[in-house]
């Protein structure tokens, strides 16, 4: 799977959902990590999958106005594209990266629970793995960290996130 999913990736921007007989954290972590939009263990009824799929298409075609863009702390995340600038940097994000982003920046200085961010990401947090969301949210905080934005999401132990002021 991580082969093909290099392949795709490496000529499309296609939402990609891992479906595996693999049930270890790790292999969830790696497909996420790697850019994976989704992963689903074996075995797994189709209502399960049909709304997984659903989540996905809904998220990847249909989730952003061309040219809106939020701002804060110097950095402006543009929705058309899905990506962030800061100074001179230019910082792809993925759609999950973009969304949590987006939800973070639109409740400016207000904590935003685990719970509204996995609704935000995935419309309904019943089929979601907690971890997703996890690995979601540190890959996101170590791309801001590299841009220059170490403190942009902190995190609120035990109540979740707070976007930047």
């Amino acid at each position: 799977g991580y082969y093909w999913w290099g392949e795709i990736r490496g000529q499309s921007r296609v939402p990609i959902l891992f479906l595996s007989s693999h049930q270890e954290n790790m292999d969830l972590v790696m497909a996420v990590n790697m850019g994976g939009d989704d992963y689903l263990t074996e075995p797994f009824s189709m209502e399960v999958l049909i709304a997984k799929v659903s989540a996905l298409l809904r998220r990847s075609y249909d989730y952003a106005l061309p040219g809106q863009t939020l701002m804060a702390q110097g950095a402006t995340l543009s929705l058309g594209d899905a990506t962030l600038r800061f100074s001179d940097q230019i910082v792809e994000l993925t759609r999950n990266e973009c969304r949590i982003l987006h939800t973070l920046l639109g409740r400016k200085n207000s904590i935003v629970s685990r719970e509204a961010l996995m609704q935000a990401l995935w419309n309904d947090d019943t089929f979601i793995d907690d971890n997703t969301l996890t690995v979601n949210t540190n890959r996101l905080r170590r791309k801001l960290e590299a841009a220059g934005l170490s403190d942009f999401i902190q995190p609120k132990k035990g109540l979740g996130d707070m976007g930047p002021d």
